[in-house]
Formats: structure tokens, C-alpha cells, sequence
């Protein structure tokens, strides 16, 4: 039976960096990961973020930008294109190859690092001494090994919709809106969190006519509300996404070819579509399912997440838990971070992790992005604070891109100007947030971002003036 100092469950963003990193630290360290890739006929490494979520979902984002721009946009730019065909199965091609590379590259690091990659199911079987038992079930062929920690990052799965059953030919799940090789015509998504919203997207923009229904009566409760009314704006005014708030969904009924919804709006009127494809995207939750925790006695709360205390020890000594498994955000970044941090608490370091400082990305036309606190929070708890805004609309760089909408805000506290959010909506926010992040990581207040230079012309200059107009200094607005 094989030893370990260190055995990560699941192979995620979280997990295979926590395996990185212990190897790295000098832990003799195993990595347990049943996924394969799309074809079934090998491992894949990387989880649900490398195969089926973060990675595939953005390069069909680009692809259906690029065609949206060659229809829409080319003209302004003085360019002429002739008929622009589109063909759904060579983009799927595409981000399947992109998919193939990377989770062939955590492979290779597995390799480089020493890390001993162990396919099959993970789940645990007990304790010998103070060593956790761990099995591996690689489709029916079971082995044990032992490990001194034990790291569960075993991720989310979506959450199920009780009128029904995911089949990934016409009701689909984020796996199944990711390899549709063919434009549906009348496309619905049930959920409008990020991914409805990014992969309403992809599929309006090639073609669909797509609707969004919403359960909350809020767009983007999440989000602050400024931005997220002016994404609200965009996204069904501009762009043409049908999205309903507030209704109530009723019976689902699969045909042979489609997929009928009946709903009650938010008025109270019954209303039912017929859609050629459902994409349900309702949420995740945490994925504990064959994990077996109850032979070691590992505790969960009343939501199946895995309890964790804020260094993401659970109730078991040398028992640890990142991820989506466990409280927080369910960002890729996020788990893999508390990856690192698990490791380096093992080899007896001192890690810190500011849930306060971890962004925020929805990757539309235009993004939208924020860190810290929103307008709303800050109201609810009583803090007094100031804000700026500035516009992409006079941006140089932004108009030379021709992506001149969008705004940024910095809010900051009133009696200490110590930046306390940053949220955006425009061209690549995505990128931009990290400086929001960087400033309130290291205590900064908006005079510091608004006494910054920030090179000429760049998107970036938006998020320089609104920090100036927190204290009514902007210069171009």
C-alpha cells in the first residue's frame, strides 16, 4: 500500500495546484482525479473549470465576438467583408483543442513537480494509526493508499432543476451549452448568473434568439446595482437578450426536438415557450457525493458543504477542504489559492487569503468586474462612504477599439478614503480589476490610485479618473 505525506482529492483549479505546491514544499504527494476527457477515452486533468466551465466557455466567447464584429463592426473600421458564413462545429473544434492543451500541460507539471497523478474515484475508507485510508476506484478497480493530509477539492456540480432531467441533447447543463455544434433557433436558459448570461451570449450572437428567465426579481443581486442596471440595459435593449426577472417556472415538458417552459411572470401572468434548446443554470453545489466521508466521521453543514474554519481545517485533524466543496465564492481562483494557502499551512508557513480582496468576472460584451464591497453592502451596514465614477465613452483607447461604453466606480470610506470596492462594466474590466484588487490588498486609498500615472491611451485611464472623482478632482469629466 502506498504512503503519502499529502493526498489531494480532485484535480480542479484548487486541487492541482494544492498538489503542486506540496510537492514543491517537498511533501511526497498523490493527486486522485476521475475525470476524462470529451471522447471518455482518457484522463483529463483540471477539473470542471479546465474541461467544462472557465476555459471552453471564454473561447467560445471570443469566437462569437469575432463574428459578431465581422457582421456589425468591420464597416466602421473601413473594412469590407464579403458573406460571413458561420460554422458552429469548427468553434467547437477550436475550444476543444485549447481544452486538450492545458489539461495536457497540468500533466506535464504533474510530472515536472513529482507529483503521482492516480486515476479513478477518490473517497475515503478509514484510518490506520493517524494515516487517512483512501480508495481509488478507477472503474471497478479499487486500490488503497494512505496519506498523512488529506486535501478534499472535489468542486461543485450544477444543481439540478426538480421539473427536469439534464440529457445534454436538449436540456442542457454548462457541458452540454458548450458543444452544441449546431445554432439552435429559439434558445432558452433558465438562470441569468454568469453562466446564462456568457453563454446567452455565445449563442445569441451567432444566430439564437435567446431568453433568459430569472427567478430572482433582482438582475445581478450580486453585483452593484449601477452596474448591473447598465449591463441590464446592454445585454436587452442593445444586444437584443430577451431576460424575464421574477418568474416562477412550472412544468417542463421534453419533446422529441424541443423543450416547452411553462412559467408565471413576475405580474402573474402565465406564459408558456417552446425552445429548441434549455440551458439550466440555476447554480452549483457542492460535490460530496461518493466521497464517503462518514467512515472518517467528516463533518458537513446543512447545505452539503464541507465544514471548514477560515484556514480551511475541517473537523478532522490533518483534514483539509478548498474549493467549491467549502464556504465562499465558487471561483477557480479562489480554490486554487486556498490551495497554495493549505500547503504552505502543512509545511508550517504563515499564508493569509482576504475573501474581502477576491474578484469578481462575468465575461459578456462588455465584462463586467468588481472586488470589495458594492454601493448596497455599504448602505446595509452603515459605513460611510464617498464614490467616483468615470466613463469608457471619452477613453481614447476605448474608442479606438470601438468598445466606448461602460463605467467604472470607486468607492471609498468617507473619513479615511481607503478604497473599499471597485466595480466596472466596459472593455476588457476583466484585466483592469487586478488593480482594484492590488490597491485595496495593500490598503490603498483613491488619492494613491488617483496620484498614480497610468499610461496614454489606455483603458485604464477610466478607472484613474474615477479615482480623482471620488474627491471631485476628475479631469476629463
Amino acid at each position: 500500500m502506498s504512503q503519502f505525506d499529502v493526498v489531494v482529492i480532485g484535480a480542479g483549479p484548487g486541487g492541482y495546484i494544492a498538489a503542486i505546491r506540496s510537492a514543491q514544499l517537498g511533501f511526497k504527494t498523490a493527486c486522485i482525479d476521475a475525470g476524462v476527457n470529451k471522447a471518455g477515452d482518457a484522463p483529463a486533468l483540471g477539473g470542471t473549470c479546465l474541461n467544462v466551465g472557465c476555459i471552453p466557455s471564454k473561447a467560445l466567447l471570443q469566437s462569437s465576438e469575432h463574428f459578431h464584429a465581422a457582421q456589425h463592426d468591420f464597416a466602421e473600421h473601413g473594412i469590407t467583408v464579403g458573406d460571413v458564413k458561420f460554422d458552429a462545429a469548427k468553434m467547437i473544434e477550436r475550444k476543444d483543442a485549447i481544452v486538450t492543451k492545458l489539461t495536457g500541460g497540468i500533466k506535464f507539471l504533474f510530472q515536472k513537480n513529482k507529483v503521482e497523478s492516480l486515476f479513478g474515484k477518490g473517497s475515503f475508507k478509514g484510518k490506520n494509526g493517524d494515516l487517512y485510508q483512501i480508495e481509488v476506484d478507477n472503474n471497478g478497480e479499487k486500490s488503497v493508499v494512505e496519506a498523512k493530509h488529506v486535501i478534499v477539492a472535489t468542486g461543485s456540480v450544477p444543481r439540478p432543476l426538480p421539473q427536469v432531467e439534464i440529457d445534454n441533447v436538449n436540456v442542457l447543463d454548462n457541458e452540454g451549452a458548450l458543444n452544441l455544434t449546431a445554432v439552435p433557433a429559439k434558445l432558452g436558459v433558465i438562470g441569468s448568473g454568469v453562466i446564462g448570461l456568457e453563454m446567452g451570449s455565445v449563442w445569441k450572437r451567432v444566430g439564437a434568439e435567446v431568453t433568459i428567465l430569472e427567478a430572482a426579481p433582482t438582475f445581478l443581486a450580486a453585483a452593484d446595482q449601477q452596474i448591473a442596471k447598465e449591463a441590464f440595459k446592454v445585454f436587452t435593449k442593445e444586444q437584443g437578450l430577451e431576460i424575464e426577472l421574477g418568474v416562477k417556472i412550472g412544468d417542463i415538458v421534453k419533446g422529441d426536438n424541443n423543450v416547452t417552459v411553462n412559467y408565471e411572470t413576475a405580474k402573474g401572468e402565465a406564459k408558456t415557450e417552446i425552445f429548441d434548446k434549455l440551458i439550466v443554470s440555476i447554480g452549483r453545489v457542492p460535490n460530496t457525493n461518493g466521497l464517503n466521508v462518514e467512515a472518517v466521521g467528516l463533518e458537513k453543514d446543512e447545505r452539503g458543504f464541507i465544514k471548514v474554519d477560515g484556514e480551511c481545517r475541517t473537523n478532522l485533524p490533518n483534514v483539509w477542504a478548498i474549493g467549491d466543496v467549502v464556504r465562499g465564492p465558487m471561483l477557480a481562483h479562489k480554490a486554487s489559492d486556498e490551495g497554495v494557502a493549505v500547503a504552505e499551512r502543512i509545511a508550517g508557513q504563515k499564508p493569509h487569503l482576504d475573501f474581502n480582496t477576491i474578484p469578481f468576472v462575468i465575461y459578456t460584451d462588455p465584462e463586467i468586474a468588481w472586488v470589495g464591497k458594492t454601493e448596497e453592502q455599504l448602505k446595509a451596514e452603515g459605513v460611510e462612504y464617498k464614490k467616483g465614477t468615470s466613463g469608457f465613452a471619452a477613453n481614447g483607447r476605448a474608442l479606438g477599439l470601438g468598445k466606448a461604453k461602460g463605467t467604472v466606480k470607486v468607492l471609498a470610506c468617507a473619513k479615511t478614503d481607503r478604497v473599499l470596492g471597485v466595480h466596472m462594466i466596459g472593455p476588457m474590466v476583466s484585466e483592469l480589476v487586478a488593480e482594484g484588487v492590488m490597491s485595496m490588498e495593500f490598503s490603498a486609498s483613491s488619492e494613491d490610485i488617483a496620484r498614480i500615472v497610468h499610461a496614454h491611451p489606455t483603458l485604464s485611464e477610466v478607472l484613474h479618473e474615477a479615482s480623482l472623482a471620488v474627491d471631485k478632482r476628475a479631469l476629463h469629466g
